[in-house]
């Protein structure tokens, strides 16, 4: 099994919804963050141009990362710009700090 890793900065408004279809496609664990910045929708009335978004990790199997991107893509999608940015990565290795053991992709 190879590992990925999913990155989507999104709509904070849409989380929660995100969220929810998560669950629902068997995503097992998730890193929320609340972030600023900018691309295509920059906040030109803000002081510095940054918007607020949210960020969230995924690390799955690589046969379920393009449904966990599609999955959020179907959620946070508004057809405006500022929807965000999916991005899929390869993972090396994943270690527990708790057992000090490197984590087997079955694990995850």
């Amino acid at each position: 099994m190879e590992l990925k890793k999913i990155i989507a900065i999104i709509r904070s408004g849409l989380l929660k919804d995100v969220e929810k279809r998560l669950k629902k496609v068997g995503v097992s664990g998730l890193t929320v963050t609340r972030v600023k910045g900018y691309g295509e929708d920059k906040a030109i009335w803000a002081k510095d141009w940054l918007g607020e978004h949210a960020r969230i990790e995924i690390f799955a199997d690589k046969t379920k990362a393009d449904a966990i991107a599609a999955a959020i893509m179907e959620v946070a999608h508004t057809g405006e710009h500022g929807d965000g940015i999916i991005c899929i990565l390869p993972v090396e290795k994943i270690f527990r700090i708790r057992t000090k053991s490197e984590v087997k992709p079955d694990e995850i």
